[in-house]
């Protein structure tokens, strides 16, 4: 069940494309005291409230103590409705939820784009780097642009995290750096909306006109500590699609050095299963030339172990670590930050440099 709450607007702290976000004091109700929080609405879907609105509440994140989703989201402003838009387009995203939003979509038939996007059934060795998580996208990017500045990146968001490609700042920081954002299945908010991956790769080649296309989730991992229960397995399934489209899949490594959880440590279990078992067609595989000492026996150990379909390829990362502290974002990882995990972020910005030297390539 959703935890209804009314509250009233006392502040907006600021916002980002496609979010206000908001000070809220929420009401009390029977058995709990009235309390302050941080908002968040997409402006988009219920217009931008201001100070002194009552808005109706889904305080779930707030109850639950949620890191990247730790918002009180705005459902309504109940009275001051925003006015009604008439836009393009029938595909329905959030599909029967009490938010789905109508979308227009690269692949139907009022898109400017279907004839584009229909001719298209091959990608022509346009490398497509697949991350596991959304803060690989800022590494990966810093990887590309170190080694190929005049490079066109799309960004591809599947629907294994947010929904709203509005919630990641990450995105509104990069805007400059990212010719397109293009967003896949039940996620909406990009530049470009697609009905699935598969589209959406094509879209990022013959409407954003990308050299390179990086392919992760939205902001907000689901994991549940088992072998198959985390929403990271979509990263196989992207090595899958960019392959049969003619791309050239590369899979960028999730290590760490900082986690806590054994199952993260060295490659994370959720790179190991989702290229050792969900993808099924071949992928390089950058691997960093510079891995921690105490962690690199097991790491090696762990890499012997995928399948000989892949190409492992050693990556030199000269002067990566600059690049990245040269982006404007912050970067960070289930909090931790470049001093506290310095491969996780080399391995990402390897991928992205190993793509770029392919896209120099074609």
């Amino acid at each position: 069940m959703i935890r209804w709450r009314y509250g009233t607007v006392s502040g907006v702290r600021g916002g980002w494309n496609g979010c206000t976000e908001l000070e809220v004091d929420v009401e009390a109700r029977e058995g709990e005291d009235a309390f302050s929080c941080r908002g968040l609405a997409y402006d988009g879907l219920v217009g931008v409230p201001e100070v002194g609105d009552r808005v109706l509440l889904n305080c779930n994140a707030i109850a639950k103590g949620l890191g990247t989703g730790g918002y009180a989201l705005v459902i309504a402003v109940p009275d001051r409705l925003p006015a009604d838009v008439d836009v393009p387009g029938h595909i329905v995203k959030a599909r029967y939820t009490p938010m789905q939003a109508m979308r227009l979509a690269v692949d139907e038939d009022d898109s400017p784009h279907r004839a584009a996007v229909e001719a298209c059934d091959d990608l022509g060795g346009m490398p497509v780097v697949v991350a596991d998580l959304h803060s690989a996208l800022a590494p990966v990017l810093a990887g590309i642009h170190a080694t190929a500045p005049g490079a066109k990146v799309a960004y591809v968001m599947t629907d294994g995290g947010a929904l709203p490609a509005w919630f990641s700042r990450q995105l509104d920081q990069l805007s400059d750096r990212i010719c397109t954002v293009v967003t896949a299945g039940q996620c909406f908010g990009g530049d470009l909306e697609a009905t699935n991956i598969h589209n959406a790769l094509i879209a990022a080649r013959v409407v954003g006109g990308a050299d390179i296309a990086i392919v992760a989730q939205g902001p907000g991992n689901l994991g549940t500590g088992t072998v198959w229960g985390f929403s990271g397995t979509a990263a196989g399934e992207a090595v899958n699609a960019a392959s049969v489209l003619g791309g050239r899949p590369v899979a960028s490594l999730r290590i760490s050095e900082g986690d806590a959880r054994e199952r993260h440590r060295g490659v994370s279990h959720h790179s190991m299963t989702a290229y050792g078992r969900v993808a099924l067609a071949p992928a390089d595989i950058p691997v960093p030339d510079e891995l921690p000492a105490d962690l690199e026996p097991k790491i090696r150990a762990q890499l012997a172990t995928l399948p000989e379909r892949h190409r492992q390829i050693e990556v030199d990362c000269s002067g990566l670590v600059e690049a990245m502290e040269s982006l404007p974002v912050k970067l960070s990882t289930m909090g931790r930050g470049l001093d506290k995990d310095r491969v996780y972020f080399v391995a990402e910005a390897a991928a992205g440099r190993h793509a770029a030297h392919l896209a120099k390539r074609r």
